[in-house]
């Protein structure tokens, strides 16, 4: 089994940052990609930002410029340094882990944290 576990959530002023981290562990043979997702209440979980093996990355448009993602591959962690926050980043944010395990090396699966609460007050 693979453990996703994420941290750094909090309450922040409008134009405040904070960093959330997260780090995966168990069963785990390779990682093909990490990221962060969130969900707002009455919304659907989106894509926040994603780094991709190879460290090529993606980000939402509405975090761009102000949010930069990272990997320790070492660590089998990822980083989300968020800066520059508005109300409208309030949400619950979700790590996801796309990983190979050791004992299944044909496939690979979705792996989500519990989540963790970032709240951004005006």
């Amino acid at each position: 089994q693979v453990q996703v576990v994420e941290s750094g959530g909090g309450l922040v002023q409008s134009g405040g940052s904070l960093r959330l981290s997260c780090a995966a562990s168990g069963n785990i043979f390779s990682i093909n990609a990490m990221g962060w997702y969130r969900e707002a209440p009455g919304k659907e979980r989106e894509l926040v930002a994603r780094i991709i093996s190879g460290n090529s990355t993606n980000y939402a448009d509405s975090v761009k410029g102000r949010f930069t993602i990272s990997r320790d591959s070492a660590k089998n962690a990822v980083y989300l340094q968020m800066n520059s926050l508005k109300p409208e980043d309030t949400a619950v944010y979700y790590c996801n882990a796309v990983v190979v395990v050791t004992t299944w090396r044909n496939s690979q699966f979705n792996y989500w944290g519990q989540g963790t609460q970032v709240t951004v007050s005006s």
